[in-house]
């Protein structure tokens, strides 16, 4: 019985895995470059849930865009046509310094009309989109 001492020139039935070392680690370089470039997110603004109490003499400054089943839209609880919801915020937020929005969607409307007033409140200059915190449940 010949233990392998390096002096047979014979055959070896080992696999050569080099080359597929070589692959994996080609895969786990394209997997680590592509991860961090298919993360898509959307950066919100939550107000606080328990504001202080205003002087009632005090002008708000907040706008509030709110989504409701039809699609049809409010800001401020003035009704504006879809048409129109672009233009209308690009005249509100032409000379104001502070370029933030809030957003509130009725539970009942499509994701696809909170993203297209999203769109348009981007398109119409508006930098932070903040989300309205849900009302309290009635106990």
């Amino acid at each position: 019985m010949a233990m392998g001492g390096g002096s047979d020139k014979g055959l070896t039935n080992e696999p050569n895995v080099t080359p597929m070392i070589d692959v994996l680690l080609v895969l786990l370089i394209i997997f680590m470059m592509i991860i961090p470039l298919s993360r898509k997110a959307i950066d919100v603004q939550l107000p606080d849930p328990t504001p202080t109490k205003e002087p009632p003499n005090s002008k708000p400054d907040q706008i509030v865009l709110e989504v409701l089943p039809g699609p049809t839209f409010q800001i401020n609880k003035a009704p504006v046509d879809k048409d129109r919801l672009g233009a209308r915020i690009k005249e509100i937020y032409a000379e104001r310094p502070e370029k933030i929005m809030f957003l509130k969607g009725d539970p009942d409307v499509t994701y696809q009309d909170v993203i297209f007033a999203m769109d348009q409140a981007r398109g119409g200059g508006v930098k932070v989109i903040g989300a309205t915190p849900k009302p309290p449940a009635a106990k």
